[in-house]
This record gives structure tokens, C-alpha cells and sequence, in this order.
């Protein structure tokens, strides 16, 4: 169970938040993206241990969660293959990483950001899981356009934030390093 996700946007907001001056860690699942040696990168292979990794990162002040972590996982694996045969698959939810980072009271981070990757009802879905996950912005992109996001150098998005005094903002179609440094300009000027 997986998605076309490359990582290339929570790499490119990496590096920016490092060239601002930020202490960065980079909690990544498997990808062949390259990363500068002055941020720390954690692979990981699963759901559980990028929860176990991002555990193990707090506190800290700003956290974005940029990973498309599927929703679900096979509830057992096998380290034998599986022959040919009438295969009923089961399924059980993955471990919740945004809600439990933005719910956990006594390390949550100042700022708590996560996206939103959506085929249908983009505005909607992103509003709900702003509230429903407690997030101070959430940011919103279309998956369903072959041209920008999953696996793609470019993107588009649309970032909601908790502060009803802020109105949403689309960051229009450019490289996902462009749209990143537009991110952290926004972070920058929030939490300073």
C-alpha cells in the first residue's frame, strides 16, 4: 500500500529552511533524492518508524509534515512469498503522525504544518483536516494534475490557516523549490 509520492517538496522545504538558517532535521522515507550534510537526515522504511523517528525529534518548535504516509497498511507481512491463490488482503490504519504531534500537549511545536494531497473537494477536505487535526496551516495541493504535484518538479498550492483573521492563500504553479522558499517566507514572518 503506497502512493506516487517523491518526497521532492519536503526536500526542497528542507533546504530552504536550512539556507534561512534553521536547524533542520529531515525525517524521509524511502527515495534516491539527495540532501546537504548540514541537515539531518533520518530515513526510514515505514509508517511506524517515521512515528517513532518524529518522536524521537521532539521537541522542537516548527513542524511540517509533507509526507504522503498512507493512510493504511497491510494488518500482516510475510517473509515468504505468497502463492497464487484466492488472497483475501486486510487492512489496518496507520499510526496518525500529524494528529498526534499537533494534539501532544506537552511537546506540541509552536507552529504545526501539514499538507493536504487531494483529488476532489480541495478547499473542503484541507478546511477539515485543519480543524480535525488541530494544525495551525494546512497546505493543500491537487494530486489529480498530471503536471504538478506527486513526482513532479512543480507544484501548486493552496495554504489554510487556523487564524480565521488570515485568509487563505494559492501559491500559483512554479518549481516545488519556488514554492518552498514562499513557504518559509511565510514562517519566517509568523514566528518572528
Amino acid at each position: 500500500i503506497t502512493n506516487k509520492s517523491s518526497g521532492k517538496q519536503g526536500y526542497e522545504l528542507a533546504k530552504s529552511l536550512s539556507r534561512r538558517g534553521f536547524e533542520t532535521t529531515l525525517i524521509s522515507g524511502p527515495t534516491n533524492l539527495k540532501i546537504e550534510d548540514n541537515i539531518n537526515l533520518i530515513k526510514v522504511e515505514t509508517a511506524e518508524e517515521m512515528f517513532k523517528a518524529t518522536q524521537k525529534s521532539l521537541p522542537t518548535d516548527i513542524a511540517i509534515f509533507s509526507a504522503a504516509v498512507a493512510d493504511f497498511k497491510i494488518d500482516k507481512r510475510s517473509n515468504k512469498k505468497i502463492k497464487k491463490k484466492n488472497l483475501t488482503i486486510n487492512l489496518e490504519k496507520n499510526v496518525d503522525i500529524l494528529n498526534y504531534v499537533s494534539n501532544h500537549n506537552s511537546m506540541r511545536p509552536k507552529l504545526v504544518i501539514g499538507f493536504a494531497a487531494e483529488t476532489d473537494d480541495l478547499d473542503k477536505n484541507a478546511n477539515i483536516k485543519l480543524i480535525n487535526k488541530n494544525c495551525d496551516w494546512i497546505i493543500a495541493n491537487d494530486i489529480s494534475k498530471r503536471e504538478g504535484g506527486f513526482n513532479s518538479d512543480y507544484n501548486e498550492v493552496t495554504i489554510h490557516y487556523k487564524n480565521p483573521k488570515i485568509e487563505k492563500e494559492k501559491l500559483s504553479f512554479k518549481k516545488k523549490s519556488e514554492i518552498s522558499e514562499e513557504i518559509v517566507d511565510r514562517i519566517t514572518a509568523q514566528i518572528y
